[in-house]
């Protein structure tokens, strides 16, 4: 008989917590997963496959992050996997790991019951007559959240990797061609080699007599811009310019708190997440050439019900 135990289940998910917290920025779920897999030994039954596909060790460690998502102690957003405030302390309070799980079924079962946001110690009474020792098999195998998560964390892992590999002033121009799609007007995309800060030069009318300038600086790097970077940028901009700042990367968050705080030259932060954001937007606007420069196409999941 196939055996997906609590205590296995919770054990497993204690690893991945402790994988989690000691990356604050969080990570992709499959990445956190990989990582727990080297760090634990695979039964057989774990290292094989449902036969309707899928690994079994993916879906069982997926299958239960559902509980602690709705318990208040893992963030899923994006792809990427953060564990809470509350998930830290669970993590301490229960060490145990059928102990752990149990309450994260506990909680998810308040959840369920109330569907007003995250449970509370009080919003659940009284145990089961019974306390199952396993998972139901057919269940894991079955989850529409689990299908829909792997498959949404699949397609943004991949968009990330063909941005990060896209030369740089290819991604200069992907920048521009969305500019053009938000109804700007793009004077000036700066061709390989120095550029004095500038990347990208747009105003908001054909002939650039209305102010603002909006002054842009694209950076395809993998590092995340830190706050010397942003001042540096903040130099190049005068008083009635936009600044955008796109870094495949990302932002240090003393960098994001200088662009927020930094009132009369506006400065807006534009990351990874949220360029595709945008681009997914306006994809209808895109002229052909930009589609072709990053083709995405629309893919239907049965949308997992709450």
């Amino acid at each position: 008989m196939a055996e997906i135990t609590y205590r296995r289940t919770g054990e497993l998910l204690r690893q991945l917590f402790k994988i989690l917290m000691s990356s604050p920025d969080g990570m992709f779920g499959r990445d956190a997963i990989k990582q727990l897999e080297g760090s634990v030994s695979l039964s057989p039954y774990e290292a094989g496959d449902y036969p309707s596909g899928g690994r079994r060790f993916d879906r069982i460690v997926r299958f239960a992050t559902v509980d602690c998502s709705k318990a208040g102690w893992l963030v899923k957003e994006k792809g990427r996997w953060s564990i809470t405030e509350d998930g830290r302390k669970a993590y301490s309070d229960f060490t145990d790991g059928e102990d752990f799980y149990r309450k994260a079924r506990k909680l998810y079962q308040a959840w369920e019951k109330n569907k007003s946001g995250y449970p509370s110690e009080s919003s659940f009474t009284g145990e089961p007559a019974s306390q199952p020792t396993e998972l139901e098999d057919s269940a894991v195998e079955q989850s529409a959240d689990v299908t829909f998560e792997a498959a949404d964390e699949q397609a943004r892992l991949e968009i990330e990797q063909f941005l990060h590999s896209m030369p740089p002033f290819e991604f200069q121009h992907l920048v521009a061609d969305l500019l053009r799609a938000m109804d700007y007007h793009v004077e000036w995309v700066s061709p390989p080699g120095k550029d004095g800060g500038i990347d990208v030069l747009a105003y908001s009318d054909p002939l650039g007599t209305k102010p603002p300038r909006i002054k842009v600086q694209v950076k395809r790097v993998l590092q995340k811009v830190d706050i010397n970077g942003l001042k540096s940028f903040a130099a190049v901009l005068d008083d009635e310019d936009i600044g955008l700042f796109v870094s495949a990367g990302g932002f240090t968050k003393d960098a994001e708190e200088y662009a927020r705080s930094h009132a009369k030259r506006r400065i807006t932060l534009i990351d990874l997440q949220r360029l595709v954001e945008l681009w997914i937007r306006f994809y209808d606007k895109l002229a052909e050439v930009a589609r072709r420069r990053f083709p995405l196409t629309p893919i239907y999941f049965l949308t997992p019900q709450d």
